[in-house]
């Protein structure tokens, strides 16, 4: 048995940089890569473009070695102060399985004397290593510089970034492990530090691991082409093509505890290619002995053909998986999936045996030039570059503000913003919301979903819906719900002024506004008298209150001292006719038809009030009630956009019923609200299922969907053949329609949930899950049976919280029962 401290490679780590006993000098970074399932056909390439360019700035006898880890990790709850609805969807994520992702890039450059190495000259097998004189400062400085350009390259892309990693982070501290102790040790990134022995014999095993090595480091073994993308059957169509990195069934998509590691070495071009000249006249002089030799001198020629002519960059390559797993009886699952994902991108798997401990030896951050030559081929930067792993994971992002969705591959939770960190990096411009998605698709879930989560965050949220789908959130935030039905009627007080509230000009217009409206016909005109008798009317009624403020106690102001007074100023019927108004305005008094409508004793301070539903579906046909109910829609997020502080964030979602205010007359209101919403920390939400809908409407089409720089669809399988329409008029581009024609197609029959498009401004879009608890589904269902056993439960328990929490009891009871 050898002593790690006698063959350790690394000699020292100074100036955030590895020096090895050979004199090799390595700088890593950590790199943030793209998320998987998101770049396009042209971005792959660009990237591609991106990594060949920075590849060719390396300097002669410099080590390119990318790292991308890949480890099984289990979601851990963060338990706090969070709602009910909150703790349960912690609880239920609990330990869900996922693979965390670390890319790591190391570029090292040799000595210009530096010793090639073999499998049978590895320092693994060295007793002694006798330490060359390390390079001077000037080089040092150089090949920092050569580091410098390859990072300023990548960057400009805009599809990666670049952190380089201190001697801490290299080394370790005695409480973090460095790079140096994950890689010896198999760590993970969070790891305390842990000593572990390492086996060679009979197999590469460290610790309780057992390793398999995979290598694609022979000609032979490649596909037969490769690029920068693959399509990805799962999610694609008979008309769209969706597209992954060439190396992501190698990378993100291979289901196990797996380093990808990828080298380029850099040799001197004019040197290489002399090298193959003198190799292809060898094999000429021998071709006549051998079919082998022939083809191999015809290679040849074609690969120096294609370096002049096309002035490749000539590189040694080469690539492997370390795979491992703690359970021997695994090995040949994990077998399997490692030779089907190689057997993807067309290579044939080679499992190392005899020269794994070197190759998983040259893996160690910094001895990259340990990587035995015999393990290379010979190849061209272009074609190497297919092969780097070009994407990780899906992030959270880091804002107080947003929804939990569920990552696309695995279904680990992530905290996305659609709304404040778009605007502070300039992708959006406001912060509404189209919500596009056909009947039973998902729409109201997710609606619902969003809308609790920005509730808990301080927002108010004032919901104008026709079908009932917020019944059950709304009486689970304790939210005002005003719906119509002949045993309950629909009731408001518009005169009502609240704690902390005054009675503005704001106030008073919308008043006269109703009053006017109900009046006056739509297509009745409204005398400059008219309206200053209301407006006068108003004045003193309020001057002169001293009851409770509603319609019946202004009707009657009206009747009474009002009408005395008009009578005394003789003003003429044709400028004013009070008879006329009080006629009109009979039937909302007590006694009358309408009597209840403006006359609410309870649910009154919409101001304050955070969750308010306005429930239209019963009334949305009705001459009399729809026309007032919005109005004073209208005028309750007029109030709170105006009244509430600044950093409050005001929302108004705007279910089906759009269709039926934008023909009562609100069109504008709804132009005002989409364009000026942003201004007070308010974002306006339309949603809609019908495509004619859009076409046919003026309204959505110019002011909602102009003006909403965020558009959201569910599933639009049923819609696939008239989607180019849908296509055109919100602005996706091919892209996206590749994104959102692969929702739902290779969903995890394991869990419930269905898949969610969301782009910000065409710039970032992304599909999700909407994964949710059985707590949060029972809240947010609009199936009328399943609201139905919420209400019987709340009946009995007293509690909605508890209703839901003994309904959810009752499903797994009675699941562990069926088992």
């Amino acid at each position: 048995m050898k002593n790690a401290e006698q063959i350790f490679p690394i000699y020292k780590v100074e100036n955030d940089a590895m020096v090895s006993a050979q004199g090799n000098v390595t700088v890593a970074f950590e790199v943030r890569l793209p998320e998987l399932f998101t770049l396009s056909n042209d971005e792959y390439v660009a990237f591609h473009q991106a990594w060949v360019k920075a590849v060719k700035l390396l300097p002669v006898n410099s080590i390119l070695h990318k790292q991308d880890w890949f480890v099984e990790a289990l979601y851990e709850p963060v338990f706090g102060d969070e709602s009910f609805l909150s703790h349960s969807s912690e609880r239920f994520f609990n330990e869900r399985s996922y693979l965390a992702h670390r890319c790591l890039l190391m570029l090292t450059q040799r000595p210009a004397d530096f010793r090639t190495v073999t499998s049978s000259s590895s320092s693994l097998l060295r007793k002694h290593i006798t330490p060359r004189e390390a390079t001077s400062a000037r080089l040092f400085t150089e090949f920092l510089d050569s580091a410098g350009q390859f990072k300023r390259i990548l960057e400009d892309s805009g599809l990666v970034g670049l952190k380089r990693l201190t001697n801490e982070e290299l080394a370790g501290t005695p409480e973090q492990p460095g790079i140096l102790e994950q890689y010896c040790f198999l760590l993970r990134a969070g790891d305390r530090p842990l000593l572990k022995d390492i086996h060679l014999k009979g197999g590469l095993m460290i610790g309780e691991d057992h390793c398999q090595l995979y290598t694609l480091s022979d000609a032979e073994e490649l596909p037969a082409l490769c690029g920068p993308r693959i399509t990805y059957d799962q999610y694609s169509t008979d008309k769209t093509k969706f597209s992954t990195g060439f190396a992501s069934p190698v990378g993100a998509l291979l289901n196990c505890n797996h380093i990808y590691n990828q080298y380029l070495i850099i040799e001197d071009t004019a040197k290489t290619i002399k090298k193959l000249e003198a190799k292809k006249l060898r094999l000429q002089s021998l071709s006549a002995y051998s079919r082998e030799n022939a083809i191999g001198r015809d290679a040849t020629q074609e690969f120096l053909n294609e370096a002049i002519s096309q002035q490749r960059a000539p590189v040694k390559a080469h690539f492997n998986i370390l795979a491992w797993t703690s359970d021997k009886a695994a090995l040949k699952d994990m077998k399997n999936k490692v030779s089907s994902a190689l057997a993807q991108l067309d290579a044939q798997p080679k499992l190392e045996t005899d020269g794994a401990p070197q190759i998983w030896w040259a893996g160690l951050p910094g001895n990259a030039g340990d990587l035995p030559v015999n393990d290379t081929f010979d190849t061209f930067a272009e074609q190497a570059c297919c092969f780097f792993n070009l994407e990780t994971n899906y992030q959270s992002s880091l804002s107080p503000c947003g929804i939990r969705l569920g990552d696309r591959l695995s279904g680990k939770p992530l905290h996305v913003d659609l709304s404040d960190e778009p605007m502070k990096n300039g992708i959006t411009t406001n912060r509404n919301k189209f919500i596009l998605g056909p009947s039973g698709s998902g729409k109201s879930f997710f609606t619902n979903h969003l809308l609790r989560s920005y509730y808990e965050q301080g927002a108010h949220v004032v919901l104008v819906d026709v079908g009932h789908s917020y019944e059950g959130l709304c009486e689970f935030l304790d939210g005002y719900y005003f719906t119509y039905s002949e045993e309950k009627p629909i009731s408001f007080n518009p005169f009502y002024i609240g704690k902390g509230d005054k009675l503005d000009t704001e106030k008073r217009e919308s008043i006269k506004a109703m009053l006017l409206a109900l009046w006056k016909k739509e297509d009745e005109g409204v005398q400059r008298s008219e309206y200053i008798a209301i407006s006068d009317a108003l004045f003193h009624y309020y001057e002169q209150l001293t009851g409770f403020a509603c319609f019946d106690t202004f009707y009657e102001f009206l009747k009474g001292p009002f009408y005395e007074t008009m009578k005394q100023s003789k003003v003429k019927d044709q400028h004013f006719d009070i008879d006329n108004l009080l006629f009109v305005l009979r039937p909302y008094y007590k006694g009358g038809e309408y009597d209840y409508l403006l006359n609410a004793r309870e649910n009154l301070d919409l101001l304050h009030r955070r969750f308010i539903v306005f429930e239209l579906d019963n009334i949305k046909d009705h001459p009399i009630l729809f026309p007032v109910v919005t109005l004073i829609i209208m005028e309750t997020f007029v109030s709170k956009m105006r009244k509430l502080p600044k950093d409050v964030r005001k929302m108004i979602l705007i279910e089906e019923a759009w269709k039926a205010i934008a023909r009562e007359g609100m069109a504008e209101y709804i132009k005002y609200l989409f364009k000026t919403v942003r201004k007070f920390f308010g974002e306006a939400l339309v949603v809609t299922q019908d495509i004619e809908d859009i076409i046919s409407s003026p309204v959505v089409k110019q002011a909602i969907i102009n003006n909403s720089d965020c558009k959201v669809l569910l599933d639009q399988r049923k819609y696939q053949n008239d989607f180019p329409k849908i296509q055109a008029l919100l602005g996706i581009t091919d892209k996206e329609t590749a994104f959102i024609m692969s929702m739902n197609r290779a969903n995890d029959e394991r869990y419930r949930y269905k898949e969610v498009f969301i782009s910000l401004n065409g710039q970032l879009s992304r599909v999700y899950r909407t994964e949710v608890s059985r707590e949060e589904y029972w809240t947010y269902t609009t199936e009328s049976a399943e609201k139905a056993k919420v209400k019987r439960y709340k009946e009995r328990y007293g509690d909605i919280r508890k209703a839901i929490a003994v309904i959810v009891r009752e499903e797994r009871e009675s699941k562990h029962t069926a088992l």
